[in-house]
Parts: C-alpha cells; sequence; structure tokens
C-alpha cells in the first residue's frame, strides 16, 4: 500500500459508513481513543479507555470494531509478548517484534529483516509466514551482556 492510500483516522468516520456502519457514540470513542495512541496497544487497554470517556461500550463494540478496522487498513493485529495480541496503529508496512525476555525490551523487526526472515523460512522448509505473528524471544545487548558477565 502507498502512503498515498493509506487511510487515516479522519477517514474512519466515511470508510465506517461505506461499511454500513453506523457511526455510534461507541464507535467515536474508540477512534478517539485510537487516534491519540501510538505504537502498540491491546484490546483490553483499548476497551478500559474507551470505557473512560463511554462506560457503556461493550467488549464485542470494541472487538468487531477493531476486526473492521484491521479490514481498512487502519490497524494490525499483532502477537507480542507471551502471544499476548496487540494492535499496531495506522501500520506503514508489515513488521515483526523481538522482545527481551528479560527486561522487556520490544523492538520492531524492519520490512526488510522481516522479509530475509521469511524468505528463509520459504525455501528452507517452504512454510509461508503470516508477517503479523512474527515474535522472537531472546536477550537484549544489555541483558545479554549482563548474562555473560
Amino acid at each position: 500500500m502507498t502512503t498515498a492510500a493509506r487511510p487515516t483516522w479522519d477517514a474512519a468516520r466515511e470508510l465506517l459508513r461505506q461499511r454500513g456502519l453506523r457511526w455510534t457514540p461507541q464507535r467515536r470513542a474508540l477512534i478517539g481513543v485510537l487516534s491519540a495512541s501510538s505504537g502498540h496497544v491491546t484490546a483490553t487497554q483499548l476497551l478500559d479507555r474507551v470505557r473512560a470517556v463511554d462506560p457503556t461500550t461493550a467488549p464485542s463494540t470494541v472487538y468487531r470494531t477493531l476486526d473492521t478496522l484491521e479490514e481498512l487498513g487502519l490497524v494490525q493485529h499483532t502477537h507480542g509478548a507471551a502471544g499476548r495480541e496487540e494492535y499496531h496503529l495506522l501500520p506503514g508496512s508489515e513488521h515483526g517484534h523481538v522482545i527481551c525476555e528479560r527486561c522487556g525490551a520490544n523492538v520492531e523487526l524492519s520490512a526488510e529483516a522481516l522479509g530475509q526472515l521469511t524468505a528463509t523460512l520459504l525455501r528452507g522448509d517452504g512454510f509461508r509466514v503470516e508477517a503479523s505473528h512474527v515474535t522472537v524471544g531472546g536477550l537484549c545487548a544489555t541483558c545479554a551482556a549482563d548474562a555473560a558477565g
């Protein structure tokens, strides 16, 4: 997807209406929370933040709307530490994650590095990787040095 074609939070209302969905107070609250967030957030974190704005928001509304927003390219679900499902907001490209199992540091694996990793798996085993599910555990440089010392 090119930068010009990438949807924005400002377009969310119209994109949802094109899907036949109403612009409810709960969806408006979710879009407001998402547009004020950055990086990765869990659905539970989003639900808590949305309920602070609109306590009537049902979890099913948040989850269904997140599914639709993923189809529209506004969020991308990923799997973080311990397989926890997270949402990457306004994703620019597919990427993976490298997470330190000691300190919890989370670094994005670039699209290029992810491409090399998935190409190696495809060549070696014929395995096609779902990029949003790539999370590699290990030790960051600091924790590895501490463990070695």
